[in-house]
């Protein structure tokens, strides 16, 4: 069977950086950091009282008043990427056969928020009355069945959950689906908001989070010494990934070519990454391997790298493992030092960064990076593009995003050849 070639024919997110993908490849590319003090609720007796928050969010833009009460704010993040993504791709619905096209949408954790506000709501003296709307918008399928609801999507349906890796799968599947000829195109990304008492507290019980609390903009440093833990992010990020006849059919501006993806486990812990990044090179391989590439062919890596002690180092000793020699060409960063860690989003954002990295051959920083911050563990011949935008041509780029449980997922784009 001869696999069908894929490619991305509309973007759409909203960050901590910008309510829009315009504005979030402005921040990311001007080594803007998006965090904040916490706004979401009183974080004062918190070990960590800041975040990378989405702010000045109207989810009415996107979706009525009533409907919009049936939905978590991971939900309504998730429809105004979809809805970015989709206009962006430039359907014409009268021609679609919408029995081909799919949504395939992830969310590492889901409504949380609205678990925590059902929960705090119970009363054993009153009984339990709950919102009969608290299952549909807690589960973290929701977003996608939204999605295909609102613009009447009835291919493939489901999410992905897989810690930080969600997302990244997601794209996996979705550009499996479309070269296996199950769709001719699908939107697919991720959406997270664990901004809460319960997803901040979870993790300061882990230390996963840093504690930076008099500096929140220089907070999330990969790569550096005194890094301490990641910043928590949220958002929502979509891809349209189709099928390229469909697109050259119907006249569809192509922003690159998803050629290759990988998954792999690390078999070892439920929340650190093996130190020596065995699951890390082996997701990487994987996805070369998948797409009939060797590691020279690659110039950007657009890491997981979240400012965590034992990731940051197992991720740098894998690139140079994979890459060899090569891993000295590369560019290499870490946006999550400017968006925080967008958890179940964060795949689908740093893919698109990676695509917008190739389609205009500029390479956003690694920010928060001061001299002399240096860990003997990390070898700096690597080229982190620390503080500061880099242009190169950009051919091919990889993304990697690892999750907790030991998931790993990487995805590789590069510039369409028609």
């Amino acid at each position: 069977m001869e696999l069908k070639r894929v490619v991305v024919t509309g973007l759409g997110a909203i960050t901590p950086l910008g309510n829009s993908l315009s504005i979030t490849w402005e921040g990311l590319i001007g080594g803007k950091s998006g965090a904040g003090p916490i706004t979401q609720f009183d974080a004062s007796k918190f070990k960590t009282r800041f975040a990378c928050e989405v702010r000045d969010f109207d989810p009415l833009q996107v979706i009525d008043r009533k409907e919009a009460r049936k939905c978590d704010r991971y939900a309504l993040l998730a429809l105004s990427a979809a809805k970015d993504a989709i206009e962006d791709a430039g359907f014409d619905f009268e021609k679609e056969d919408l029995d081909r096209i799919g949504v395939i949408f992830a969310s590492g954790i889901g409504g949380i928020k609205t678990f925590e506000e059902e929960i705090n709501g119970y009363n054993e003296e009153r009984g339990p009355r709950f919102n009969p709307f608290f299952i549909p918008k807690m589960i973290s399928d929701i977003a996608a069945g939204h999605i295909s609801m609102i613009y009447g999507f009835r291919g493939p349906n489901f999410a992905t959950v897989s810690a930080c890796a969600s997302s990244t799968n997601a794209i996996s599947d979705a550009f499996n689906y479309i070269r296996l000829g199950k769709a001719d195109a699908i939107v697919t990304g991720g959406a997270e908001a664990a901004i809460s008492v319960p997803g901040v507290g979870g993790f300061n019980a882990m230390n996963a989070l840093s504690t930076r609390n008099d500096s929140p903009q220089t907070a999330s440093r990969p790569f550096s010494a005194s890094r301490d833990g990641f910043v928590l992010g949220e958002g929502g990020a979509c891809l349209v990934l189709e099928e390229l006849g469909h697109a050259l059919a119907r006249g569809a501006t192509i922003y690159c070519e998803v050629v290759g993806s990988g998954m792999s486990a690390d078999a070892y812990h439920l929340t650190a990454s093996h130190p020596e990044g065995l699951g890390a090179r082996l997701v990487m391989k994987n996805a070369l391997e998948d797409a009939g590439m060797k590691p020279e062919e690659i110039d950007y890596i657009n890491v997981h790298g979240t400012s965590t002690p034992v990731g940051d180092i197992s991720e740098a000793k894998a690139i140079k493992e994979v890459f060899g020699e090569h891993a000295y060409q590369l560019n290499i960063s870490s946006t999550k030092s400017m968006t925080g860690h967008l958890l179940g989003a964060a795949g689908a954002l740093e893919a698109i960064a990676c695509i917008l990295a190739v389609k205009e051959n500029i390479v956003p920083p690694t920010i928060n990076h001061e001299e002399g911050d240096e860990d003997p563990e990390i070898d700096y011949k690597l080229n982190f593009t620390f503080n500061k935008a880099q242009k190169r041509i950009i051919n091919a780029a990889l993304s990697n995003t690892f999750g907790f449980g030991g998931h790993n997922a990487s995805v590789i784009v590069k510039k369409f050849v028609g």
